[in-house]
């Protein structure tokens, strides 16, 4: 195996490690185990857990951001808020392991940590656009970003509590994402569906 194969690998076993067991209760042995490989390879690659951990956690991130950031381009404010919703959906549904990791040590409620600062970036994005809509709209600009919170911590916790539940299916959850957020409480559908095509 090469150096960069070698590399690879052991980011494989312990993005999956690190998803079953947290940060705390994965191991270099245990990683080195899996891999099958002494642990001063893992030492020679990555310097230690909190190495390894910090490349998995990057690469995460940055797949998520890439994910949410390229689905926001343009439209209704309804379709794009859709479009946000189903981009994290698919990402829990697709790399159920990566959200996992990246919720399970820095929890979404929390101030601090990766995954509380990749929603702020996110949520940045998010009041960028409301602020043009509410400016468009004849409504007051500063509240964008607090809009841009609400919304980026709905999604966001509604993934969380879906990366277990997985009922109902991904579009289902992201349409009555959409219909609390477009309709509120006092005008929601009875069974809201996606329009992601309607302006």
């Amino acid at each position: 195996m090469t150096g960069t194969e070698r590399r690879q690998q052991l980011l494989n076993v312990a993005r999956e490690l690190f998803a079953e067991k947290g940060f705390d209760g994965a191991s270099i042995e245990e990683i080195a185990h899996r891999a099958n490989v002494s642990k001063p390879v893992v030492y020679e690659h990555f310097g230690g857990k909190e190495g390894i951990y910090a490349v998995v956690v990057d690469r995460e991130t940055q797949s998520l951001l890439d994910r949410m950031v390229s689905t926001l381009h343009g439209g209704h404010p309804r379709a794009m808020l859709e479009q946000a919703a189903v981009a994290l959906l698919s990402y829990v549904e697709d790399s159920h392991d990566g959200f996992r990791i990246l919720v399970r040590d820095s929890p979404v409620a929390s101030t601090t940590g990766t995954f509380s600062t990749l929603l702020n970036d996110i949520a940045s994005q998010v009041e960028h656009i409301l602020g043009q809509q509410f400016a468009a709209r004849g409504y007051d600009g500063k509240l964008a970003a607090l809009y841009a919170q609400a919304l980026v911590g709905m999604v966001a916790l509604t993934g969380q509590w879906w990366l277990d539940a997985r009922k109902p299916k991904r579009d289902e959850v992201a349409a009555h994402l959409v219909n609390l957020a477009w309709n509120g409480l006092s005008h929601l559908e009875h069974k809201p569906k996606l329009r992601l095509t309607d302006s």
